[in-house]
């Protein structure tokens, strides 16, 4: 009966290895046991490193106390809530989101979102909404037609830094 009951803890995590393959826990699972160096089985494809103070859930094959590993960890203080059914999100302490909501919307809320892409970013969109400027350091080409050699007859050009017209205007 021992055994059984020594299966599946509940704890809280006090300290976290995210620099190794299989990230490693330190881990509070009563008041006198505390156990280090247990694995965190992660999801494939995400990973993240907790607070100390998460909680999580420990196995222990056998019942046996002396190698468990963490097959959940979850922090209440931080998690999205009045999600509608069906809805998902990923979510950090500093509150970005990414929600996948009802009616096929996915919302992404950060102060600053990166791109990085070594060939192109596509959209395959019939419009696309701006509520602020849009600001490009390279050549934009709209119909084929590059802004780099597009010419206005009248139209004193701006500098390139400021974007205000140059010769004192």
């Amino acid at each position: 009966m021992r055994q059984i009951r020594n299966l599946v803890s509940r704890g809280v995590v006090s300290l976290v290895n995210a620099g190794s393959k299989m990230q490693s826990l330190q881990m509070r699972l009563t008041a006198d046991e505390v156990k280090d160096g247990m694995e965190h089985f992660e999801p494939y494809g995400f990973t993240a490193h907790p607070h100390a103070g998460a909680e999580g859930i420990a196995l222990f094959f056998g019942g046996d106390r002396s190698h468990g590993v963490v097959i959940n960890v979850a922090n209440r203080q931080f998690r999205v809530v009045e999600l509608e059914a069906g809805e998902v999100a990923i979510y950090t302490d500093e509150q970005d989101t990414l929600v996948f909501k009802r009616g096929n919307v996915v919302e992404l809320t950060t102060k600053t979102f990166k791109v990085n892409a070594e060939t192109a970013v596509e959209f395959t969109t019939p419009e696309i909404r701006t509520t602020g400027r849009i600001v490009s350091v390279g050549d934009q080409v709209a119909a084929g037609i590059s802004q780099i050699n597009h010419k206005h007859d009248g139209v004193t050009p701006g500098d390139k830094l400021t974007g205000k017209p140059q010769g004192g205007a």
